[in-house]
C-alpha cells in the first residue's frame, strides 16, 4: 500500500494574483480529501512573486476548516527565524482546533534570500541554521510540556513556561531536509525524516540510508520513518504531461539564475527562446520530476519505494492552469487505488 500526501507552494500564475493562489490551494485541498491523501502541507516562502505561501501556520487553519478528515500540516516551518515557543503555541493552538489532524513539518533553510532573512529577525540577529537541532529540541520539549508533560528540568531557565493552551494530543513533529545534515538532525532527536527528492535528489539514498542508521528513538517514534517530497505531473498521454510540465521547468530555469517570477504559461513556455545551454540545464531539470501517464509515474514511483524504503510520498504538482493540476492529483489518485476518487471532480 503507498501512502499519498501533497505538498502546496501555493503557486502564483503569470496573468493571476495571490488571492487566486490562496483560494486554488483551499479547492485543492478539499478535492484531495475526497480524493484519499492522507496529509495536505503547506510550504513557507518569502519576498517571492512565485508563491503566496509565506505563513503556513495561518493557511493550516483555513485548510483544515475547510476540509473535515485529511491531516493538514506545515512543509515546512522555517524554524531558525522563530521562537521555538511560540511556533509551539501556534501549533497547539491548531492543534486544539483540530484534534488528531495536525501535523508539524520544520526545515532548517532559510525559503528566502539573505536580506530578507535578517528582515524576519527580531532583532539585530541573523539567520543561523548551526542552531537549528537545539530549536528542534526545544519545539518538542515545549509541546511534550504542553500535554502535562514536564519538559525542563529544575535549573532550566524555562521551567514553569508552557506552550498554551495545554491539552493531551500533539501535532505530529516532521523534520525536512534535502541534505545530509537534515538527515542527522532527525535521526539525533528521534523524529520522522521527510527527503525532498523534489529540491535535490543526488545522493538521496545514502542520506535516508544515514537517517536509518543513526536512528535514536524517542517518545514519539520508536522506529525510522521517511516520507519522499516528489514532483509529479499526471496527464492522459505522456506528450500533454511533458507538455504541462514545460511551464515548471521554465519557471526552475528562471529561479536557477536569480529570476524569481510568477508560473510561465504553456505558450511563454513553448515560445520562450532557449539557448543550447538552456536546453542542457532542462535536461537536469526535468531529471528532478516524474511527468507521465498515471501507469508511467506509477512505475517510477514503485522503483523510487524499492530504492528509498519507503512508500510514502509527498507529491507537489505544478501547473499554469488549476484545472490540469487538479487533474493531475486525480489520475494519480485512480492509478494508486485511493478512496473514492470519482468525488473531486464532481463537485
Amino acid at each position: 500500500m503507498v501512502s499519498l500526501s501533497v505538498l502546496d507552494q501555493s503557486p502564483i500564475r503569470h496573468g493571476s494574483n495571490a488571492a487566486e493562489a490562496v483560494a486554488e490551494t483551499v479547492r485543492l485541498a478539499q478535492a484531495c480529501e475526497q480524493l484519499g491523501y492522507e496529509r495536505y502541507w503547506l510550504a513557507e516562502h518569502h519576498n517571492t512573486q512565485s508563491f503566496a505561501g509565506s505563513t503556513p501556520e495561518v493557511l493550516i487553519g483555513k485548510v483544515a476548516s475547510e476540509t473535515k478528515t485529511i491531516r493538514v500540516g506545515s512543509g515546512g516551518v522555517m524554524l531558525p527565524h522563530y521562537s521555538p515557543l511560540k511556533v509551539a503555541e501556534n501549533f497547539r493552538m491548531l492543534e486544539t482546533l483540530y484534534p488528531g489532524r495536525i501535523d508539524l513539518g520544520v526545515g532548517r533553510a532559510p525559503g528566502s534570500d539573505p536580506r530578507t532573512s535578517a528582515a524576519l529577525q527580531s532583532g539585530p540577529e541573523t539567520y543561523d541554521i548551526a542552531v537549528f537541532p537545539q530549536l528542534v529540541q526545544l519545539l518538542t520539549q515545549f509541546l511534550q510540556d504542553a500535554r502535562g508533560e514536564e519538559a525542563f528540568g529544575d535549573e532550566h531557565p524555562y521551567r514553569g513556561i508552557h506552550a498554551m493552551p495545554r491539552g493531551p494530543g500533539l501535532p505530529q513533529v516532521w523534520v525536512l531536509g534535502s541534505s545530509p545534515m537534515g538527515a542527522v538532525y532527525a535521526a539525533d532527536l528521534g523524529q520522522p525524516f521527510s527527503f525532498a527528492h523534489f529540491i535535490s535528489p543526488d545522493g538521496g539514498e545514502k542520506i535516508v540510508e544515514s537517517y536509518r542508521q543513526k536512528f535514536k528513538p524517542s517518545k514519539e517514534l520508536q522506529e525510522p520513518k521517511v516520507s519522499l517530497g516528489i514532483s509529479v505531473l499526471c496527464a492522459e498521454t505522456e506528450e500533454e504531461a511533458k507538455q504541462l510540465s514545460m511551464t515548471r521547468n521554465l519557471w526552475v530555469l528562471h529561479l536557477l539564475t536569480g529570476r524569481h517570477i510568477p508560473f510561465p504559461s504553456l505558450e511563454e513556455a513553448l515560445n520562450y527562446p532557449y539557448t543550447p545551454n538552456d536546453y542542457q540545464v532542462l535536461k537536469s531539470i526535468e531529471q528532478r520530476s516524474f511527468a507521465g501517464t498515471p501507469a508511467q509515474v506509477r512505475e517510477r514511483l514503485k522503483d523510487l519505494s524499492e530504492a528509498y524504503g519507503t512508500d510514502e510520498f509527498v507529491v507537489v504538482t505544478i501547473t499554469h492552469d488549476f484545472e490540469s493540476r487538479l487533474k493531475s492529483y486525480e489520475l494519480l489518485a485512480r492509478e494508486f487505488e485511493l478512496s473514492k476518487p470519482q468525488l473531486a471532480m464532481a463537485q
